[in-house]
């Protein structure tokens, strides 16, 4: 059974596949030049980012030698890098009227490595503050 400091990335992954899955008819489309970086992208950008904090959360309160803390996060990028291009060959291959697309991975992958670099952010401003 997984530990409870995992429960929030578990059930924010649930969310994710739940979203992923929905058909694309559920989203209204918008078509301009910043198509690329329309609100679909910043969704992705979202998603994975807290994703990736959540679940870097959970290593953090763990109490973990710096060195075992800095592998997990290299797994933890690994980890959900590989969830995001399984939820977009969900969408290619299993979910009704939904399109995977290379973009929406770099744009998973552009939210992980944000999310990362934002929790490390933040976690430093608040062990600078506890000094």
């Amino acid at each position: 059974m997984p530990s409870r400091r995992f429960i929030p990335s578990i059930v924010w992954a649930i969310i994710i596949l739940v979203l992923m899955g929905l058909p694309g008819n559920y989203f209204p489309r918008m078509v301009s030049f910043w198509d690329w970086l329309s609100y679909d992208k910043l969704i992705h950008l979202f998603i994975f980012g807290i994703q990736v904090m959540l679940l870097m959360y959970g290593i953090r309160i763990q109490n973990l030698p710096k060195e075992k803390k800095l592998s997990n996060a290299i797994i933890i990028f690994i980890s959900v890098t590989i969830f995001a291009g399984v939820t977009e060959l969900l969408q290619s291959y299993v979910f009704i009227r939904r399109h995977g697309s290379i973009y929406d991975f770099l744009a998973d992958v552009c939210g992980i490595i944000i999310g990362i670099l934002i929790y490390y952010w933040l976690y430093l401003k608040k062990k600078k503050k506890s000094n």
